[in-house]
């Protein structure tokens, strides 16, 4: 499957540089999977669309401060975005760095109290640097949340780049289909008889990164630190037994639960053989789950995402849920999806992470 294929254009206007406010009052665009059918509706909206007995899974990963600024002995000025813990101290973390002659040796001084030396400089442009001290301690008060490169003109509250369930600190980019709940959504629909759980997956940044390899089977899928509770996976397989729907919120949430139901048994995902339905399992480490059109899902059931990046491996998940439908039509999964993008785009839906939302049935 050609990486193209997947490829759409998007002038700069479209992409949101604010968040909506309220949160639930961004727009949602309902696709129905059976027909293709649209829907243009408000997010606050989207009880409409949840029934008794449903169960949210969401993820409640929070973003760290992850972006320090500090200095080379020389004066040069650096900017250090924390990307993955490599230690159990805390100390060595696997980062993205700007600035120059900052290969293995190099000294930087962050802060007064604060200094890091780079240890090593891997293949793909990483670096692995060794903090003095345990470097979460500092974060809140040294560093800053990380926003995407192309939200350029947002100086608000960082907090409305966190949702409002967020707890264990991890993520260095936001589960951003999350963003649109509030409190009183989340109320409103448990007393319809909507369950709310949680898993917890830390997003790095190359969750958003575009796949680069020409073949979309030959891209090799980051890994990401999740934790699916033996609680969590007796309410998922509970709610699929009692006939209720998985509603996924956020493609995070949809890998951590497809991991459950697959990796996390050591069960092929791509296996046909395998059982359409799998009870999901508790685990904890890592997930490298790459969800393309021709996977079966297991687990999910319903979708709410926002609008992703072209030749992202965000939207080929999203096409391999639509596609789920068209079992003799692989390829009908990414021509609806585009097509609905094409319709957002023409009635001004808003772009990417502080954008609008999808719920796909």
């Amino acid at each position: 499957m050609q990486t193209t294929l997947f490829d759409y254009d998007l002038p700069a206007e479209f992409i949101a540089q604010q968040p909506a406010e309220p949160r639930d009052s961004s727009r949602l665009l309902v696709l129905h999977r059976a027909d293709g059918r649209l829907e243009h509706r408000t997010f606050r909206d989207i009880g409409d669309y949840l029934c008794e007995g449903d169960l949210l899974v969401a993820n409640d990963s929070r973003v760290i401060p992850a972006r320090l600024h500090g200095r080379k002995s020389t004066g040069g000025v650096v900017e250090i975005l924390l990307l993955r813990q490599q230690d159990q101290e805390g100390r060595q973390w696997a980062c993205l760095v700007r600035g120059r002659g900052l290969g293995a040796g190099a000294a930087i001084q962050i802060g007064d109290d604060l200094h890091a030396s780079v240890l090593a400089v891997q293949p793909t442009g990483t670096r692995t640097i060794d903090f003095s001290a345990p470097v979460r301690p500092y974060l809140d008060r040294l560093g800053e949340v990380p926003l995407p490169p192309y939200i350029t003109h947002y100086a608000g509250d960082p907090e409305r780049y966190q949702t409002v369930y967020s707890w264990p600190e991890g993520s260095v980019a936001a589960p951003t289909a999350g963003l649109h709940f509030t409190p009183e959504l989340l109320i409103d629909l448990r007393g319809q008889g909507v369950r709310f759980d949680t898993v917890t997956l830390h997003v790095g940044l190359d969750t958003f990164k575009p796949v680069e390899s020409d073949q979309v089977e030959e891209h090799v899928i980051h890994s990401e630190w999740a934790e699916l509770s033996a609680d969590t996976a007796r309410r998922v397989n509970e709610t699929t037994l009692a006939g209720g729907r998985v509603v996924a919120v956020g493609t995070t949430s949809v890998r951590t639960l497809e991991w459950g139901a697959t990796g996390a048994q050591g069960i092929d995902p791509y296996d046909d053989r395998a059982c359409p339905w799998q009870r999901v399992a508790a685990f904890a480490g890592d997930v490298s789950l790459f969800i393309y059109p021709g996977y079966r899902f297991r687990a999910v059931d319903v979708l709410i995402t926002n609008f992703h990046l072209p030749r992202s491996s965000l939207l080929m998940l999203v096409s391999a849920f639509i596609a789920q439908h068209y079992p003799e039509d692989p390829d009908a999964g990414r021509r609806i999806l585009l097509d609905a993008y094409a319709v957002a785009k023409r009635e001004g839906y808003r772009f990417y992470s502080f954008g609008d939302a999808m719920l796909i049935l």
